[in-house]
């Protein structure tokens, strides 16, 4: 059995993690993949039911755990308060050493209208971004009073080394190319990454390299966004750049996200966040959920079910089975249901090709 634990947090976590789960059920059932999942309290429900963000019970689960699901943390309620939702997910990516995020954004083939952004812009555009996740400015020393506040940016060459080869290494399975992200021309810990990364980049001489500062890239990634493949930076540029390109697609519903480690289970989650105001209003859109489990897929070498759900996810959408945020009117169920219409739809006909060629195999033998 392959265990899940299955975090679905906070606002409208619990509905988009719900549709993913159940298209995972599907690929399981039909293809014996022997998923099995798992609930658990995390984020503001879990300070209003344990007084934590990440309670003891939920840590060992996520440790023990094949993979691990998110929906979404965090919502004004807890604004303002001494013990926060996000708290628990920068500790949950501390304890399982998850130190690299991966997001990918392209523009699919037929829906480049859906993107604020003039089709002839964004067509073609595939970008992967590689983001930091353990080190800068979300975890350094923090100062606040009434007159002054400060927070410390810092980082180590390990920090940038390691995930810097996570970022070369996808580039070699990619185009080839690798876009360096940072502000070396004012900050320290900019100035270390960009040396680190060039030293990094001599063990890959297959992948072109090119440095970019932040404010430069942050324009780029909307006026040319086709020049980029694999984008690496740090923390928060990382987490503001990916939002940022949630604009090629035309809405940040429609994108997920992985975060590895060197070994233990990775973390799969929509970029999006709570969106307290929607939940339960069943209009949230599930897709960016359950492109993150597409991911989850690969992680787990079930790459070929992966491209297939990835497959019947793109579909729905250029079908126009969409929600609210890209311009249609469909329920978050209801865009649930029909992916796993063609899910299961796509692996009939998959079948039917297996039974196919092995029919020709005998034939031939």
């Amino acid at each position: 059995m392959i265990d899940i634990a299955v975090l679905p947090g906070d606002g409208v976590g619990p509905e988009v993690t719900s549709e993913a789960v159940q298209c995972l059920q599907v690929l399981s059932d039909h293809r014996g993949l022997g998923l099995r999942f798992g609930e658990h309290d995390f984020g503001g429900i879990a300070i209003d039911r344990h007084g934590e963000p990440l309670p003891a019970l939920t840590l060992a689960a996520c440790r023990e755990a094949d993979a691990i699901l998110l929906g979404a943390v965090g919502g004004p309620k807890w604004d303002g308060a001494s013990v926060r939702p996000e708290q628990g997910l920068l500790r949950l990516r501390k304890e399982l050493g998850l130190f690299a995020n991966l997001r990918p954004a392209k523009t699919l083939q037929g829906l480049e209208h859906i993107s604020p952004i003039r089709p002839e812009t964004t067509r073609g555009a595939d970008i992967l971004i590689v983001r930091e996740l353990t080190g800068g400015i979300y975890f350094g020393e923090r100062h606040c009073d009434e007159r002054q506040a400060s927070d410390l940016c810092a980082y180590d060459r390990d920090q940038i080394e390691r995930v810097a080869h996570v970022a070369f290494r996808a580039a070699r399975t990619r185009r080839g190319k690798l876009t360096s992200v940072d502000k070396a021309n004012v900050l320290a810990t900019s100035k270390l990454w960009r040396q680190t990364v060039t030293e990094i980049a001599a063990d890959y001489p297959d992948v072109t390299i090119d440095h970019l500062y932040v404010d430069a890239c942050a324009m780029a990634l909307i006026l040319e966004p086709r020049r980029f493949d694999v984008v690496l930076t740090e923390n928060l540029f990382g987490d503001i750049l990916s939002d940022e390109l949630s604009a090629l697609g035309g809405s940040i519903g429609l994108l997920g996200s992985a975060s590895i480690g060197a070994e233990g289970p990775g973390l799969f989650e929509p970029i999006h966040g709570s969106a307290p105001a929607l939940a339960g209003l069943d209009t949230v859109n599930p897709a960016g959920t359950i492109a993150s489990t597409a991911m989850m897929l690969d992680q787990l070498d079930f790459g070929e079910w992966a491209d297939v759900l990835r497959g019947a996810l793109e579909q729905t959408l250029a079908e126009g089975c969409r929600t609210p945020d890209v311009g249609g009117d469909a329920r978050c169920s209801e865009f649930g249901d029909q992916v796993r219409r063609n899910l299961c739809a796509a692996l009939r006909r998959h079948d039917a090709q297996r039974q196919i060629i092995s029919a020709v195999h005998r034939c031939c033998a």
